[in-house]
């Protein structure tokens, strides 16, 4: 979990000089984001000369980024947000397993000249779930959102023992990609969904939804029951509106800050090297 940042913290301070190592986190939008000072804050209590910093990169300038990203020599790695998990993938020369599954990643480490890609967006959301008391095995869970963190949200799902997932996207193509990507690691146990949560145990959302004022809720949260699970993946507003309906039917929830929390040390440790990323056979 994300060590406490408040006033009644032991901190060391962040310096920067010419041996600072320094890691990127691009999206579009970008001035959502929390990691910059709180991975930045990880490196530097343990030691570690890095910072995390926010670049803004549209769609149509990433490839051209990333290319003079590799030339700076003191780049180590590359957080990722939305929108570009999906197309970094094809730039990693090798990546994990449940980034193949997700056909996503959302860190690039360097090495040497490559790059190696993980997905930990599911591994830090379902580490956020059970943090809140619910464990996913043997029941059943519905996604909405397909891209790059729903992608590996689907996959850490399933990995955890799920006994099934429904999914819905509104980009039906994407959805059935990964349905058939997720059958062939977990056979059945993927199928299409809708925005009705009934019947399942955790009713878990990965758009951008809710991050604007007026925008429409994920799921029909009116059939939602005090008995089932509602996490978010948005951090900002810090309720958001999916789970603040969900929290007035009186189910458990977990924002996004759960999931953020859950996974920043997890990523602090990737970019510094600390934890190593293990990539599936060629």
């Amino acid at each position: 979990m994300l060590p406490a940042l408040g006033e009644d913290s032991v901190t060391k301070p962040i310096s920067v000089d010419g041996e600072t190592k320094v890691f990127p986190i691009i999206g579009h939008p970008i001035g959502q984001v929390k990691s910059p000072a709180a991975l930045s804050q990880i490196m530097a209590d343990r030691g570690f000369n890095g910072i995390v910093v926010p670049v803004h990169v549209l769609p149509e300038d990433l490839d051209g980024w990333l290319s003079h990203a590799k030339a700076m020599r003191n780049v180590g790695g590359i957080v990722v947000t939305v929108p570009h998990k999906v197309p970094s993938l094809a730039v990693c020369n090798s990546t994990t397993d449940r980034a193949k599954a997700s056909a996503a990643v959302n860190i690039m480490i360097r090495d040497g000249d490559e790059w190696i890609g993980d997905a930990t967006d599911g591994h830090g959301y379902m580490d956020g779930i059970e943090a809140e008391g619910l464990v996913i095995e043997g029941k059943t869970a519905l996604l909405i959102g397909t891209g790059g963190a729903g992608s590996a949200i689907a996959y850490e799902i399933l990995a955890r023992g799920a006994s099934e997932l429904a999914l819905h996207d509104i980009d039906t193509g994407r959805r059935d990609a990964l349905i058939a990507r997720l059958n062939e690691a977990f056979p059945g146990k993927a199928r299409p969904g809708t925005t009705d949560p009934r019947g399942f145990a955790l009713v878990a959302h990965a758009t951008p939804l809710g991050m604007r004022e007026g925008d429409p809720l994920p799921v029909q949260t009116e059939l939602l029951t005090a008995e089932q699970f509602v996490a978010d993946v948005v951090t900002r507003p810090a309720v958001p509106p999916l789970i603040a309906a969900a929290r007035k039917k009186g189910c458990r929830t977990m924002p996004g800050s759960g999931m953020f929390n859950a996974q920043a040390v997890l990523l602090a440790e990737m970019l510094m090297g600390t934890r190593k990323i293990v990539v599936s056979a060629a």
